[in-house]
């Protein structure tokens, strides 16, 4: 009986989400509106696909974290794998650049925003 017990628990064990494999986040970076000079606009950095779940996400302006990003509640996909949106409004002027920094096990990712001007 104790036998079966432990490997009730083992197999168990093998089935909880800590045992998942590390997954690295899948980072999109886009605006809500095509980008316009002088335009406000809404940037959006998308992550999904990621585990664990602890993660940070920082939407940027020429290398600086851009205040007031406002970001979902962290949500799971099939397999355990999370996904957050983080967003913030914007004006893009000549000369501004604009990034998503993900970091994610310590690894830090910066995507940039490609407007379609």
């Amino acid at each position: 009986m104790k036998t079966l017990v432990c490997a009730v628990l083992i197999g168990l064990l093998c089935l909880s989400p800590s045992s998942a494999k590390q997954s690295p986040p899948k980072v999109q970076v886009y605006s809500r509106q095509p980008g316009e000079l002088g335009k406000e606009n809404t940037l959006i950095c998308h992550v999904t696909g990621f585990y664990p779940p602890e993660i940070s996400i920082q939407l940027m302006k020429n290398g600086v974290a851009m205040p007031g990003a406002q970001q979902t509640d962290l949500a799971f996909e099939e397999n355990w794998h999370y996904h957050l949106t983080t967003t913030v409004a914007f004006t893009p002027q000549p000369g501004d650049a604009f990034a998503c920094r993900v970091t994610h096990l310590r690894r830090s990712n910066i995507c940039t925003w490609e407007p379609d001007m």
